[in-house]
């Protein structure tokens, strides 16, 4: 028995003594009988070294188209202008709309129409109902058929839309040139830029730089896509004369028909800008009503404590 008492003290370990690690595994991968790649039949790897010399080429190529393109674009992008209603809560200028509809009736309706206006729609906004309803009484329209089943031409009323330049596309391309002159009811909101880009965009014409030729019947414009377009200069200096007296600058006549414009495509703009005042008015006082009731209502609920007891 002492012997074998003796064997086993040998073998236990003694307190307090820590055993040596265990050996740190092996960071190399173990090594696989062959890759993926090469364990592939023949024309699997022909297959994908074909497909991933096209995917090369093919980038390549579209990263030099892209250079290429860049290299001669040339269109500049508008600027931003600090128009009297970009903020927040600013409206239009309505003074500026009246003026901007001048300038349209007198320069830019010879070659561009306002389909979805009517002459209603400037009554409480730029004129009186008794001058809008003086400006459809200047324009003819047509009317019938009468009893006789005729068509005939009446003086305008607030209720007819604005008259088109041309009795159809066809006319307004054959006196243009070849090209479409624009509706210009959404021009504001179907142009990226809105009106930053109207406004540069009558200013801009300019004479092309060295290098760049624009064929005849054309204009150079920087802000126009392409550079080329076929709308002579519209406006210059003191073109009309405003009905209050403003000077009929470049500028100015540019800014009022851009304002008029944007009015044009969104004439709900001082409207919708109205209403957000009055929500933000009302939610200001019942969103903290909304939520003391919501704490009453569920302060007894969040606060209940429920306890199970097991069944004896």
């Amino acid at each position: 028995m002492a012997a074998v008492s003796a064997v086993r003290r040998l073998v236990q370990r003694p307190r307090g003594l820590l055993l040596p690690p265990p050996p740190a595994p092996s960071l190399r991968p173990p090594q696989a009988n062959m890759s993926s790649f090469s364990g592939l039949s023949r024309g699997r790897k022909v297959a994908l070294s074909a497909l991933g010399v096209l995917a090369a080429s093919g980038a390549g190529i579209a990263l030099a188209l892209h250079r290429a393109v860049n290299a001669t674009e040339l269109e500049l992008h508008p600027p931003s202008y600090p128009w009297s209603h970009s903020g927040f809560l600013s409206a239009l200028d309505h003074s500026s709309v009246r003026r901007g509809y001048q300038v349209y009736r007198q320069v830019c309706s010879a070659c561009h129409s306002l389909e979805y206006l009517a002459f209603r729609h400037l009554v409480g906004v730029s004129h009186t109902e008794d001058e809008a309803k003086a400006l459809a009484s200047e324009v003819e329209v047509q009317d019938g058929p009468n009893d006789e089943g005729e068509m005939f031409m009446r003086p305008g009323k607030l209720s007819d839309y604005f008259p088109k330049p041309y009795p159809n596309p066809e006319a307004a391309r054959a006196a243009n040139n070849g090209a479409m002159p624009p509706d210009l009811s959404y021009i504001v909101l179907a142009r990226h830029g809105g009106e930053d880009y109207i406004f540069s965009l009558l200013t801009g014409y300019c004479d092309p730089p060295s290098g760049v030729s624009v064929r005849e019947g054309l204009y150079y414009n920087p802000y126009f896509p392409g550079q080329a377009i076929s709308m002579a200069p519209p406006i210059y200096n003191e073109i009309l004369e405003f009905d209050d007296g403003t000077p009929a600058t470049m500028s100015q006549i540019a800014k009022d028909v851009c304002t008029f414009l944007k009015w044009a495509g969104e004439p709900e703009h001082d409207h919708r800008k109205l209403m957000g005042i009055k929500m933000l008015l009302i939610s200001a006082f019942l969103i903290p009503i909304i939520y003391f009731m919501k704490r009453h209502k569920w302060a007894v609920l969040k606060s209940r404590k429920l306890v199970y007891r097991p069944r004896n």
